[in-house]
């Protein structure tokens, strides 16, 4: 494979994902901030998705609205949903010829419905619609890609994109309570709000899930287990780094050479195979999550230079 395929292919993936994960943020704050009406709870959105300095040259202070606006469809933020969506589109279209119809259809009919969109389908009254809007478009695609694609390099290095990217912010979107409300080096598991853990939770669509493994009352030690050490939990650290090892592998045996990419996905996978929640506690939570979207850049850059320059 060209390797402009390979990484129009990676980063179709990554963005539809990035787009998602960017409204599942959005979501978190507005639930958090419902209990708390603290501004602080957007700031933190900010934060853990990287906007807050490009936020911080446009606008002086923090309000519901100016976040939303600048997460959501802003076209200076890169990382905002309509931009996402774009490069994701524009992706797609370079590569049309290796997307099958459903792929192409999932990404470019949702992007010719953002184009409809009016201003206030961001509204804060509005905004719960036009999130469940974007995780349903995700989800489409991602159903397009896993029930019509050739299981191939092309197919690989999609999930790649998918699972490098969900890597990337399960750990933002877990770590959203501390980037802001705690010090680096707070004591974590004090009295900490269990509401806010629900509405994380409710974010990442795991509400039921936590229900079924584990029964009891929301505590913040076991939404961190799941989010981040639980396999059968398709959005965990712990999921997304078998994956990303698993789509690597075969790739190492399609071409017949790995690279430090391996190696760092395997070392990460295996420390989150072995490690135990009161330890990631001990170590501090907000430090172990900014250490794992550390790791998963430095995985990412790897790929791009093992397979996509």
């Amino acid at each position: 494979m060209l390797a402009r395929t390979a990484d129009s292919m990676f980063w179709l993936a990554r963005y539809m994902e990035r787009m998602e994960n960017v409204a599942r943020l959005l979501e978190a704050a507005q639930h958090m901030s419902a209990l708390s009406a603290d501004a602080a709870e957007w700031q933190s959105a900010l934060v853990a998705a990287g906007c807050d300095q490009g936020y911080a040259l446009k606008y002086d202070t923090t309000t519901p609205e100016n976040v939303v606006r600048y997460m959501a469809a802003d076209r200076d933020n890169a990382s905002a949903i309509l931009c996402c969506l774009d490069q994701a589109r524009s992706n797609a279209r370079a590569m049309r010829i290796a997307l099958t119809r459903d792929m192409w259809d999932a990404v470019n009919e949702a992007w010719l419905e953002s184009r409809s969109l009016p201003p206030s389908a961001f509204a804060m009254e509005n905004l719960p619609h036009t999130l469940d809007w974007v995780k349903r478009t995700a989800t489409r695609f991602r159903g397009a890609y896993a029930g019509t694609m050739l299981r191939n390099d092309v197919y690989w290095f999609t999930r790649l994109g998918t699972f490098i990217e969900r890597a990337d912010n399960t750990a933002r979107i877990l770590d959203v309570k501390y980037h802001v409300l705690l010090p680096d080096y707070s004591g974590v598991g004090g009295m900490l709000d269990y509401y806010q853990w629900t509405s994380i939770l409710q974010a990442v669509s795991a509400v039921r899930a936590y229900k079924v493994v584990y029964h009891g009352r929301v505590t913040p030690w076991n939404v961190a287990d799941l989010l981040i050490l639980r396999p059968e939990m398709p959005r965990s650290l712990r999921s997304c780094f078998d994956e990303i090892t698993e789509n690597l592998d075969r790739l190492a045996e399609a071409y017949g050479r790995r690279g430090e990419c391996h190696r760092l996905a395997g070392a990460a996978a295996s420390r989150l195979r072995y490690a135990r929640i009161d330890s990631i506690f001990q170590q501090g939570l907000h430090e172990f999550l900014t250490d794992s979207v550390e790791r998963t850049a430095e995985i990412g850059n790897e790929i791009a230079k093992l397979y996509l320059l």
